[in-house]
């Protein structure tokens, strides 16, 4: 056993798992296995799983991204997305055999639904007003485009994750596996989301909000398609925001996952169940002070669709994912409201799936220093857990990893918080070392058990590592996540600031003189706020950052809307309040040195945010560095290209470096 820690040039040697999916029968699971191959490129192929025996095969090769794999009802053939061919589109495999394609439109196709009777599939496909369903995957010739300029009239015309809207939107297509034959389900120009069956296989369940102004209202309804009529019908009222729906067994109801608004962007995800013959709705957690989703943060890559909340097989209960006080557990809840917890414990459970008679769960498990993600599985109970993956343990067995221990601490106003502590890999008690301070974005996220790549490596570096909940973070209640809201600056500022002193008094090995900050989006603009607040720190790393809140109301894809949900109110209506609420109008007093990382293409918290931090600091002559990531977008840290997070993480250690040792 060697004494080294995690280093960035690690992140190659890993695999990421995601989207478990258990066989009708129970005994396969299948899930995604994404690497970074000898390019130094993304690679995600799927992988078979016996549960009983535990051994696992590769079910797909090649370098290509297969993803989102799903059982057909019998258990014979597995659907999946890859773009293999060119173009994401839906593929399938038996046992076996070799992968066959089964779709080819010409702007491709995603998200694979089966029917769990006949040879029914439902796809996602983005569609423009003028595309004809018909028009298969075209080979254009390679010409010479001559450059035209990109117009629109919509308010909604960018996106963090596409770029540039290309005028489509995601509609529903039925497809026939027998004769091949494609019906387009959904129409107009409104985005349809989250496809579901009911067991006859006569009626699909979507989401969509196909108001009058989408762009402009916020609420997500339900609807329902009666597949032998074709007859839609809308069965929500256009007054909250409802997405992931799965029929009950019996077919008399659905689930859905959602909220009302009254908070905004900070309202609590919460259970429901609507009975479709009388259409009434059950918030069925109400009375339970809890965010029913994963919000959990992690950098290894494990995101994957909701699955929901699932239906038990005796049509009276639900299983869902919440996350509550740093973990991410399996719940159920009973149609009277009844809620128990599953599978829990301090770690994040991020993906689950069960068999058709409901005898056994698989799910993805997330757990600070041990597990960056892996499979489980247990009984319907939550008893007999049994660990089924170890694939990340020939690189862990050789490394040194800093636990983190979590605290409980009082802020100023006496509210309980939550933090957590990592000591540098090669502690010795007598020695003091650097601490750097991570602070999360969102603001309505979650730090947990996960496991955090960037945290090890800073710990392997020599760093203290400490992270924790502000006001404004998930997992403590509606009060808590709301608190933050037209406070920006104040309230969380407090409670980070009250965790350094909490760590400083309780952990004497903590050097005083040599203390870090960095954060990402949110985070970002935290420690742009608190490097013009406070000397406190001797070194700072702002990333994909806000410096400026007027600018970023019209730059922001997210501006328009965030702008007043957050801080409630608009440039229009108090541009004074704004600016008092940005980091650029502190900037004079900021004596930190100051390392700025931004993606080009991030339309989340876009570029111009940090080159207007950039120039006036380097204007006068305060100690900066400005560094630009191309072809990358908000999601560098967790999902961008393997090569360039390897030279963030590198540049945020060598700025700490520079300055704290």
């Amino acid at each position: 056993m060697t004494t080294n820690g995690l280093s960035a040039q690690d992140l190659f040697e890993f695999s990421f798992l995601s989207d478990p999916q258990l066989s009708p029968d129970g005994k396969w699971v299948v899930f995604v296995k994404r690497v970074i191959n000898e390019k130094e490129k993304y690679q995600s192929n799927l992988f078979l799983l016996h549960v009983d025996s535990k051994e696992t095969t590769q079910f797909t090769q090649g370098n290509f991204s297969d993803v989102q794999p799903r059982w057909s009802s019998d258990g014979q053939y597995i659907f999946f997305t890859s773009n293999r061919s060119g173009k994401q589109q839906i593929w399938k495999i038996a046992f076996g055999g070799e992968a066959s394609q089964v779709t080819t439109f010409k702007r491709g196709a995603s998200q694979p639904v089966l029917s769990s009777v006949g040879n029914k599939l439902i796809v996602t496909v983005p569609l423009t007003a003028s595309d004809d369903l018909e028009d298969k995957e075209a080979k254009k010739e390679k010409t010479e485009e001559k450059l035209k300029p990109y117009i629109t009239t919509n308010l909604v015309y960018k996106s963090d994750a596409k770029g540039f809207s290309d005028e489509t939107f995601d509609h529903l297509v039925l497809i026939d596996l027998e004769t091949g034959t494609p019906s387009l389900l959904t129409n107009g120009q409104y985005d349809h989301h989250s496809p579901a069956f009911s067991n006859d296989g006569l009626h699909v369940a979507y989401s969509a909000n196909r108001s009058e102004d989408p762009e402009q209202t916020f609420f997500s309804d339900i609807y329902q398609l009666d597949l032998t009529t074709n007859d839609t019908e809308k069965l929500t009222s256009s007054d909250k925001r409802f997405y992931t729906p799965n029929y009950s067994p019996d077919g008399a109801k659905l689930s859905l996952l959602g909220d009302d608004l009254d908070y905004k962007g900070a309202t609590l995800t919460r259970v429901w169940s609507l009975d479709l013959a009388t259409k009434a709705l059950s918030c069925l957690t109400s009375e339970w002070d809890v965010e029913c989703h994963d919000v959990a943060i992690n950098d290894m890559g494990t995101g994957a669709a909701s699955a929901g909340a699932v239906w038990s097989k005796t049509n009276d209960a639900l299983f869902f994912l919440a996350s509550e006080l740093g973990s991410t557990s399996l719940y159920q809840v009973t149609l009277d409201k009844n809620i128990t917890k599953v599978v829990g414990g301090k770690r994040q459970v991020y993906a689950f799936s069960t068999d058709k008679n409901q005898d056994r769960f698989v799910y993805a498990v997330s757990q600070s220093a041990a597990i960056p993600g892996d499979l489980f599985v247990s009984t319907l109970s939550g008893d007999d857990e049994q660990r089924l993956t170890t694939v990340n343990e020939h690189l862990l067995e050789t490394k040194t990893l800093s636990a983190p221990e979590d605290f409980r601490f009082k802020a100023n106003d006496g509210t309980e918080l939550q933090g957590w502590i990592m000591k540098p890999v090669g502690f010795q008690e007598g020695e003091t070392y650097p601490l750097v301070l991570e602070i999360h974005g969102g603001p309505h996220a979650m730090y947990s058990h996960a496991f955090m790549h960037e945290f090890q490596v800073l710990a392997g570096k020599g760093y203290g590592v400490l992270y924790m909940n502000p006001r404004g973070s998930h997992g403590y209640g509606q009060q808590f996540v709301d608190a933050v809201r037209g406070d920006y600056g104040g309230i969380d500022y407090d409670d980070v600031m009250v965790a350094v002193d909490y760590a400083l008094e309780n952990y004497d090995w903590i050097d005083v003189s040599r203390l870090g900050v960095t954060g990402g989006s949110y985070g970002g603009f935290m420690t742009n706020w608190i490097v013009g607040h406070t000397n406190k720190f001797k070194a700072a790393v702002t990333q994909r950052s806000i410096s400026n809140w007027l600018s970023f109301y019209g730059v922001s894809d997210i501006g328009y809307f965030f702008t007043e949900w957050e801080h409630k109110t608009t440039v229009m209506e108090d541009p004074e309040e704004l600016w008092r609420i940005s980091p650029l109008r502190y900037v004079k007093g900021v004596q930190t040195p100051l390392l700025i990382l931004h993606s080009e293409n991030d339309y989340r918290c876009p570029i111009e945010q940090a080159e207007q931090l950039y120039i006036a600091l380097k204007q006068q002559k305060k100690p900066t560095r400005f560094v630009r990531f191309p072809e990358s977008n908000h999601e560098l840290s967790r999902s961008g290209d393997p090569g360039l997070r390897i030279i963030r993480l590198n540049e945020i250690t060598d700025w700490f470096d520079q300055y704290l040792k």
